[in-house]
This record gives structure tokens, C-alpha cells and sequence, in this order.
């Protein structure tokens, strides 16, 4: 797999208040879901000052592929590093859906993305939407990742959703998660199990193409679905670091 090169600005970028972007009359009509294109998150405001430095990061470039529309959400017992609690796909039951996603804590995909997805995570969690997030990177070949810095890492980063630690990586491979971020919404219909309705990117940003963050993909699925609309089956994929697997013993 080719390396790609990925430039992140060391100055950041201030982002408006949800609540100021976000009035309720916005979702005053969701009849036609297909057709939205405003995003629900906010407009980033453009530096005061262009960036004084640059730090270039190596990273496998990898995209999601392989999982089918309609894929049930396979079972599954993780712990969570920040409070010690075991978390079941059965405590997300009694949701209409849920979002899981595959992140981890060094990869510069998901820190350039980071901000926005607790805002988007807050904002639909009020709505009714489950979240969970989980971490399978392997601690031999990155302990940056590991439950400890997991732990630290929701502190910080003010995580509204369960961060979860799949140390055997069966968890991963039950999903086919293949990088960080990858995104997964399952709708939930009475007693059905979950099922899958959208397997794509949060938007078209990525960390060096200049392109604005605004979950646009992603809030839109979950639009629909919230509101008992069909997402569309056109869906990119997700784009970031590979999976970091255990490394193979002889």
C-alpha cells in the first residue's frame, strides 16, 4: 500500500457555537432527506494569520470497502478504558439507531476530524442516535493508542460516546473495518436487529486538501434515518490510516 503524505497546520481553527448555526426551524421539513445539502455543523471561521509551520506526517492511506448494505451489527463485549464498564451491542437496544465508529488516537485523519465529530456526536445523540466509538489498533506497533491514552483521550477531547478498546481485533474484523475513521449507521426497526444503512465518509475534508470540515455525508444519513427516510445507496467511502494489525508471530 502507498504512503500518503499528509500536511497538518500546527495553528487552529476556531469553530461558531452549534446552537448559533443550528435553529430548529432547520429540520422543519425532512420529507425529502435525498435532497438536503446544508450540513448541520457550523462554518469554520478562516485564521486570522496564515500558518506559521507545517508538520508532515506519514500515513497509510487506506479506504473503507467490503461491507454490504443491510449488514446486521455483529454482537460484541469491549470495555471501556475511561470507566471500566463492558459495553454490549444489547445496550444500545432500545435505540432507533446507532453510529459506530472505528478511530484511534495518533492517526491524522481522525484528529482533523476529531472536533467535529463530538459536535456532531452531541448534537445527534440529544436527537436520539447512539453512539460508540471503538479503538483496534494493535499497542505492540502503536502505544500511543493504547487503553491507558485511551482513557486520557476522552477525558480530554470531552467524548460524549463510549470509547471502546477491541485489544483481540476480532471486533475490527467482525465489522470489516479496514482504517480510522470509518463510519457505520445501522437503523434499528422494532425487534429487527440493526442493520446496516450507510457505510461512507464524514465529508470530502481531509487533512492537507483545504477543504472545509462539515460532516455533510455523514449528517445527512443520519438525517434520514431519524426521520424514517431511505439513505441513498450512493455513498463514498471513508479515507484514512489503515488498521494498525497485530504483527504476525512465526
Amino acid at each position: 500500500m502507498a504512503a500518503a503524505t499528509v500536511t497538518i497546520s500546527s495553528s487552529t481553527t476556531r469553530l461558531l457555537p452549534l446552537q448559533r448555526i443550528l435553529p430548529t426551524s432547520r429540520f422543519h421539513s425532512l420529507s425529502s432527506c435525498s435532497h438536503l445539502s446544508k450540513s448541520i455543523l457550523p462554518r469554520l471561521r478562516k485564521p486570522s494569520q496564515p500558518p506559521q509551520r507545517k508538520l508532515t506526517v506519514r500515513a497509510a492511506r487506506t479506504e473503507s470497502k467490503g461491507v454490504s448494505i443491510g449488514f446486521r451489527a455483529p454482537d460484541f463485549q469491549l470495555p471501556e478504558p475511561l470507566t471500566g464498564k463492558i459495553w454490549t451491542l444489547d445496550d444500545f437496544e432500545s435505540y432507533p439507531a446507532l453510529l459506530v465508529m472505528f478511530i484511534c488516537n495518533h492517526c491524522p485523519f481522525v484528529i482533523h476530524l476529531k472536533k467535529d465529530i463530538v459536535k456532531l456526536s452531541n448534537y445527534y445523540m440529544g436527537k436520539g442516535l447512539a453512539v460508540a466509538a471503538i479503538s483496534s489498533n494493535s499497542v505492540a506497533t502503536h502505544p500511543q493508542d493504547g487503553p491507558e491514552f485511551m482513557a486520557e483521550e476522552a477525558r480530554l477531547s470531552g467524548y460524549p460516546f463510549p470509547y471502546l478498546y477491541d485489544e483481540s481485533q476480532d471486533v475490527a474484523r467482525e465489522f470489516g473495518a479496514v482504517c480510522t475513521p470509518e463510519f457505520f449507521l445501522f437503523r434499528k426497526d422494532g425487534r429487527r436487529p440493526f442493520e446496516l444503512v450507510y457505510h461512507g465518509q464524514f465529508d470530502d475534508s481531509r487533512p492537507s486538501n483545504n477543504v472545509r470540515v462539515t460532516g455533510r455525508d455523514l449528517s445527512l444519513a443520519i438525517d434520514c434515518v431519524l426521520s424514517g427516510q431511505p439513505v441513498s445507496s450512493v455513498q463514498k467511502p471513508s479515507v484514512g490510516c489503515s488498521i494498525k494489525w497485530h504483527p504476525k508471530t512465526n
